[in-house]
This record gives C-alpha cells, structure tokens and sequence, in this order.
C-alpha cells in the first residue's frame, strides 16, 4: 500500500536534525528541470511562478546557487505547509520513520516522486506551471507515467491525500487491477459535502500520522481516524471514496 501527498510551497533548510537516506529517483530530470529554470529571465520566472517580487527574488537566488546533491534536507522535514506542520515528523519516533519511508511518497513538479528521506533543497515549482522543457506542452506531459509507475507497489493499492492538482498525475494511469482511494475531509453544507482547504490539509497531515503511529497496512483500519473532530462516514462513502465528516459541537 502506498499514500500519497502533495508537496508545500514553502520549505526550508535543515543539515542538522537528520541525515537523509539517499537521493532522490528522478534527479536527472530534476537537473533537466533545473537548468531550463537557471535559463529563464527574472521577468520569465516571476510570471512562471505568479508570485510576489519578495518569494520571486529568494526563488530566483535559490536556483541561481542550486545544488543537488550537497548540504540537503530530507523531504519531510523540508516542506513546511499545513500538512506537513499536523504531520508533525519532527517528533516522530523510528517505527514511524519507518513506516512513512515504506509507505509515504510525496509527489513533485521538480523531483517527481519523492521517499520522506530523499534529500532535497528548497525551490518552487508547481505541477501547473506554464513550463514547456524537453518539448513537452507542460509538466504533466514532461512526467508522463513515470509518477504512477514510481508510486505503485505490488499491493497496486494507493491511497490519496494529495491535491487533484497532483493526484491527477497518478489518477490519469489507472488500470482496473488498481484500487485508489480518495480520503476526503469535509461537512455538511446542506446536503453538500465541502471540503474546507485548510481544513482538508490539516486533517491529510493528521491521517498520515494517523497511520504511522498505528502502522496501518490494509485501508479498513483508516475508517477508525477520529482526529480534528472528524469521524467515517460508512453511508456515504464508497470504495473510491472514504469520507470524513467534521462533527459539529453544539
């Protein structure tokens, strides 16, 4: 069984707390990546990353000085975004190292399919930016397959926590021998299940612990997730889909 999560924008820089355990798979395509980027204007780069002046200049430095293979974070404790803050991988004990690593694989517009323990160094880039590199109309044509095919084990059982900006990646090269499983985190609006951005991130960094801490092999034992006030709802679940529901206190 594999899980998998998207990246954050932020990140930052730790060589202190842990030592990675290995690069990344695709690190040729990320050089690849790297260096149409190095090419481009400062304009050429703002406009790509539709960002302010402040987050385009770091970006800008960042890939002006990058360098992949020395002074790296493993992924996990790099990514600074919501779900990785209720992750909370800082203080995770071995067994739950263990488990993620196994288990847990974090999908890339740069690197494309990232172990927690792959070293990596900041940098942006989103799966929908307008990047047309090797020829390819845009990053989900320069990846191809090569995400699903990296991400599925022998279990061809996924579990997704990941945005559909990214899950799409790995949704597009389905068989019918694949069994995929959307968690979705939301409430009632109406009749309506809505899904709260924030929220959702909260609660897919908290499964993910969830999950670890529990060493959660088959998907049955996820309906048991009663975190953030959120509980499985069997009735309007389905295979496909695992539904949780944030309980209102009255």
């Amino acid at each position: 069984m594999r899980i998998i999560l998207s990246p954050a924008k932020k990140m930052n820089e730790n060589t202190d707390d842990l030592a990675p355990q290995g690069l990344p798979v695709f690190l040729e395509r990320t050089e690849e990546i790297m260096h149409w980027i190095q090419r481009l204007s400062y304009e050429d780069a703002k406009k790509m990353w539709a960002c302010n002046d402040k987050i385009a200049q770091q970006n800008y430095e960042r890939f002006v000085k990058m360098d992949l293979y020395h002074r790296l974070t493993p992924a996990i404790l790099s990514y600074e975004g919501i779900a990785y803050q209720y992750m909370s991988p800082s203080v995770f004990e071995n067994g739950e190292f263990s488990y993620v690593q196994d288990h847990l694989r974090i999908l890339s517009a740069f690197y494309g399919v990232l172990k927690p323990m792959d070293g990596v160094t900041p940098y942006r880039l989103e799966m929908q930016a307008k990047a047309k590199i090797a020829g390819k109309k845009d990053l989900y044509a320069y990846w191809g397959d090569l995400l699903y095919r990296e991400v599925m084990d022998d279990s061809r059982v996924i579990i997704n926590l990941a945005s559909k900006e990214y899950s799409k990646c790995i949704e597009k090269y389905l068989t019918a021998e694949d069994t995929f499983i959307t968690c979705i985190f939301g409430e009632f609006a109406g009749e309506k299940v809505v899904q709260k951005g924030v929220y959702a991130k909260m609660a897919r960094g908290e499964m993910v612990r969830y999950m670890a801490e529990h060493n959660i092999e088959n998907p049955e034992e996820m309906k048991n997730f009663d975190r953030l006030g959120y509980r499985f709802r069997e009735e309007i679940s389905n295979e496909k889909e695992y539904i949780f529901i944030k309980e209102k206190h009255t």
